[in-house]
């Protein structure tokens, strides 16, 4: 567990958790895709890497990411793997609505650049583009995420990121 600045907690999430994540998940459309509860299940089991962050006992957020040579039905981790050997894979970082702009989501992302140094080269996720999400491409560039491609289909486009995790990528805010 890690206590951050404002009683913000970022732990591991129990199986406990799945149905008020799922709920949180789905509330986030279209800025991350519909889950059913098998596939949220799914997920949060396999997936190398599934937190949350609580603010008072709250549920604030979460994140889920996944290491490359996974077998996941996802066509930008399909896009990924065919173009990096090695990396994790940024599934879905989702802050309640009520938290937002208050640090859950940098402090989500620093436990997992935390987490993944030394495990994987780098971190990559996908923005959409369109429909247009400009604060998610400001927020991933200011963090130093760098566009490495891009990927339409259908009614969508996204852009694709990744932060190598060198010595000079961020840490934990302070």
């Amino acid at each position: 567990m890690r206590q951050s600045t404002g009683g913000l907690v970022v732990r591991n999430a129990v199986p406990a958790d799945q149905p008020a994540l799922l709920a949180l998940n789905n509330v986030a459309i279209p800025h991350v895709n519909a889950l059913t509860p098998g596939q949220f299940t799914w997920l949060a089991t396999t997936a190398d890497y599934v937190r949350v962050a609580e603010m008072d006992g709250r549920l604030a957020g979460f994140v889920v990411a996944l290491g490359d040579g996974t077998s996941y039905w996802s066509a930008n981790y399909g896009w990924f793997g065919a173009h990096y050997d090695r990396f994790i894979y940024l599934d879905r970082v989702v802050v309640a609505p009520e938290m937002r702009r208050s640090g859950v989501g940098r402090n989500l992302y620093a436990d997992l650049v935390a987490f993944a140094r030394h495990r994987w080269p780098r971190i990559t996720l996908e923005v959409n583009v369109r429909p247009p999400n400009p604060g998610s491409v400001a927020f991933h560039e200011a963090m130093g995420f760098r566009r490495v491609g891009t990927r339409a289909y259908e009614d969508k486009e996204v852009a694709m990121f990744e932060l190598p995790l060198s010595a000079a990528s961020p840490e934990a805010p302070a």
